[in-house]
């Protein structure tokens, strides 16, 4: 286990304080990250129908998977091998019967079949049909939404995860070093992700690194435009913008950092750019405190560069941190017009107030850490539009 069971436990008191107060009896929790939070459970089996089942009077919850998985539960999580059970391997990826039949079935010989069960529909790993296959296997239930419950648990981080952050800071420093001394003219995009993926990996002579939840994002030439576009086997060459976003991952939590280079001179628009950026970032990470608003940090951002006549129609940040792929994002809190979340001590961010044209983009991002009285990064890497 990751954190001493008092904190897992901890974890589970709150997460039921919010279930109680939406009337839920048990919590099917299928997002990878949110069973790790509650649970410790850690392993590349989200491809398969998993849970865990938080019930409201019961201090541990049940987990439920997949049979070869079991033994993963009990070996990351804090819970009693009798509240691991698992369902056969010919549920996987069957014609005629699937997994949430056998789950069904297990929530009903556990008395939970006349319930007020709630599911986290807004979840990459929680299909339409699972859904559907317990709706019918659990008919005397009340099923209700409960997405981002858990979610919002995580917010404010306990002094042990903003540790683990602050060492996956150090992880993407060095990764990102690998990056802006390796990308040249004539090198190949993948040997330079190959050699950052090592470096993510291999980590520090303290403590390795983990797998992050996004692949390097290395989009160059007019590719950056896209920010989401990751790399190919083409070489570099002189005059590419390069915008490199990645991160240091360490025991499932992330620190990103985005940065851009271009090889060979910069433009004058570019290097206008990235001051304007840089000065926005500047004035944002100084006004961000304990108090704020999600809402008045980008209101800070959009005045900052409204005055040279820049617009950014999308967030500039999100909150992060544990997670498992495809996303590092929290899905909660956005620094966007709109989000009145109140900033609180120990709630982390990835601030990233990319601007970008049609042929090219400027990307520079802090991770960073509420604290008591303004905010700590987790990495300390230039933020200079670097020239090769």
């Amino acid at each position: 286990m990751m954190f001493p069971i008092m904190e897992y436990k901890e974890r589970m008191k709150k997460t039921k304080e919010r279930m109680a107060l939406e009337g839920m009896d048990v919590l099917l929790v299928t997002n990878p990250s949110n069973m790790n939070y509650l649970s410790g459970y850690d392993a590349w089996s989200f491809y398969v129908h998993q849970m865990l089942v938080v019930i409201l009077d019961e201090d541990q919850p049940l987990w439920i998977g997949r049979k070869q998985d079991a033994n993963s539960a009990k070996t990351t999580t804090w819970i009693d091998h009798e509240n691991i059970f698992s369902y056969t391997d010919d549920y996987v990826h069957a014609i005629t019967k699937h997994p949430m039949d056998e789950i069904a079935r297990i929530l009903t010989e556990k008395g939970f079949g006349n319930c007020v069960i709630a599911v986290e529909k807004e979840n990459y790993y929680f299909t339409a049909k699972a859904f559907e296959q317990l709706q019918k296997g659990l008919p005397q239930a009340t099923f209700k939404d409960a997405s981002l419950l858990v979610n919002y648990v995580r917010l404010i981080k306990s002094d042990t995860e903003i540790s683990y952050m602050k060492r996956a800071g150090k992880l993407v420093e060095k990764a990102m070093k690998t990056a802006v001394e390796q990308i040249k003219e004539g090198v190949r995009e993948n040997e330079v992700v190959a050699n950052i993926f090592y470096t993510q990996i291999w980590g520090t002579h303290e403590f390795g690194g983990d797998y992050p939840s996004i692949v390097p994002l290395l989009p160059s030439g007019e590719s950056t435009s896209s920010p989401h576009i990751t790399w190919s086997d083409k070489s570099y060459g002189n005059g590419d913008y390069v915008i490199i976003e990645l991160a240091g991952c360490y025991k499932r939590y992330h620190a990103p950092l985005a940065r851009t280079l271009v090889i060979g001179e910069a433009s004058q628009k570019a290097k206008d750019t990235a001051k304007v950026v840089n000065e926005g970032i500047e004035e944002t990470l100084a006004f961000i405190k304990p108090g704020v608003t999600c809402e008045e940090i980008e209101e800070v951002w959009r005045t900052t560069v409204a005055q040279y006549g820049f617009i950014k129609d999308s967030r500039i940040g999100y909150s992060m941190g544990l997670s498992y792929p495809p996303d590092w994002g929290e899905h909660t809190a956005s620094l966007r017009a709109g989000d009145k979340t109140i900033l609180r001590p120990n709630m982390t961010f990835h601030l990233i107030p990319g601007i970008w044209y049609e042929d090219f983009g400027i990307e520079i991002s802090e991770s960073f850490a509420v604290t008591d009285s303004g905010i700590e990064t987790f990495a300390n890497f230039s933020r200079d539009l670097f020239e090769k």
